[in-house]
């Protein structure tokens, strides 16, 4: 049997590893243009700032492939002949599958800018990015981010390591308040400020203008405003990287559209990580996620359906984690920016404006939903486990030292939370 893997990032590496655990036999191949070797995406902002260099990505050693008999085939798939299980690679050459898991990730979005595909102009998602982003930054005064999602301020802050000046523009009334309740957006907001970065909300990029070079040397905003830059990052989000699936037959929609078991329409053709979207998703849950642990999670159900044992992937409490700059961000459960008529929350924020905690529940019930931490630190098990067993808002306010973890032992923030909650009207009811 002859498993091909497209995609060497956390899913692809995820499920070659596991399938060879279970099948000693088995022929296991990845095809991968990125590098040579699985390293960790979510740390190429690390090499860019000189905290960390490229070896330090690499969660496992050079001799991976080998000792775990993965061959790894470097090159682009341009087409899927899924009728006699082929794969035809850019390069002229011919593979066949037994089973074809298909875990390509994502690509930054663009949206058809005048200007888009001038130098000085990416997004950041793969190690080559990294790459064009070192070249085309070095020695220049201004840069423009344009989007205000995780990789935005990312790559904000990568620039700022660097003393280039950064103007931020966001198309929301704060950052991230599509994601973010309006408190935690706000506060994120004047902290991008504070640290000299030029937020422009509810402004969109319209144009982006050419040096006689082919380079970028200015933007034109929607508010009509021309910036001089020499430097635009594009991080208006990520779309799942299925253009080469075309004619294959395989179904897609915004994604490669799976059922629970992560199976296409085809059958033994699989798709896992970001470039999944699921037909039926849950509840509250989106139809593709975006995320380096979901795409591990599905990974590990996925090698178990390959390896023959037919398993539904269940992702568990939401759980996401993030750095605004300095300020850390961790959410457990289910928390959106507006809430939900049947549900209310309680927001508390330290005087420093640096420091914030949300807990929000249903109204009727008084049942946990879920927290939002911005510079605080709670463990994992101990929010999933409260929200699983359904504990009451009050029961884990009282109860918040339980899951306290600051590795710089600051102060005991749970104290003040549960003296503000206390002084609630809701909370002096149920006592």
């Amino acid at each position: 049997m002859h498993i091909v893997i497209i995609g060497n990032g956390i899913t692809g590496i995820t499920c070659a590893r596991n399938i060879r655990k279970a099948d000693p036999e088995a022929e296991i191949s990845v095809i991968s243009s990125e590098s040579e070797h699985f390293f960790s995406r979510t740390a190429l902002m690390y090499i860019y700032m000189g905290h960390m260099k490229y070896e330090h990505t690499k969660p496992y050693e050079d001799w991976f492939w080998k000792k775990n008999r993965i061959k790894l085939i470097r090159g682009h798939v341009r087409y899927i002949g899924t009728e006699f299980k082929t794969l035809s690679l850019v390069d002229g050459s011919m593979i066949h599958y037994s089973k074809l898991i298909i875990a390509t990730g994502s690509k930054p979005n663009k949206f058809g800018w005048p200007g888009q595909d001038l130098k000085g102009v990416q997004g950041l998602y793969s190690l080559q990015d990294l790459e064009s982003m070192n070249v085309h930054t070095s020695g220049i005064e201004h840069a423009v981010v344009v989007g205000g999602g995780l990789i935005g301020i990312e790559m904000a802050e990568m620039l700022l390591s660097r003393n280039i000046q950064v103007t931020f523009l966001v198309r929301e009334k704060a950052y991230w308040d599509n994601v973010l309740p309006a408190e935690e957006a706000s506060l994120i907001s004047r902290h991008i400020q504070k640290h000299h970065i030029n937020l422009l909300v509810e402004t969109e990029l319209k144009e982006i203008i050419s040096d006689e070079n082919g380079r970028v040397k200015s933007i034109i905003t929607s508010r009509g405003e021309e910036i001089n830059c020499q430097f635009v990052g594009l991080t208006a989000g990520v779309n799942p990287n299925i253009d080469f699936l075309k004619d294959s037959g395989i179904q897609t929609n915004k994604g490669i559209l799976v059922n629970e078991f992560l199976e296409t329409n085809i059958q033994n053709v699989f798709a896992a990580g970001d470039c999944a979207e699921f037909r039926n998703p849950k509840p509250n849950h989106p139809a593709v996620e975006q995320l380096w642990y979901t795409g591990k999670l599905q990974a590990e159900a996925l090698s178990k359906t390959i390896s023959g044992k037919r398993t539904v992937y269940e992702r568990g409490i939401w759980f996401n984690s993030a750095k605004f700059l300095d300020i850390e961000y961790q959410t457990y459960g289910l928390i959106f920016s507006k809430l939900n008529q049947d549900e209310a929350s309680f927001y508390w924020e330290h005087p420093n404006g640096q420091i914030a905690f949300r807990a929000t529940y249903k109204k009727a019930s008084r049942e946990l939903i879920g927290f939002n931490f911005l510079g605080l630190r709670f463990r994992q098990n101990v929010a999933e486990r409260w929200i699983n067993s359904k504990i009451s808002v009050d029961q884990a306010i009282r109860n918040l030292k339980e899951g306290w973890f600051d590795a710089e032992f600051s102060k005991p923030h749970y104290i003040e939370i549960l003296d503000a909650f206390s002084a609630c009207t809701d909370f002096k009811k149920v006592n």
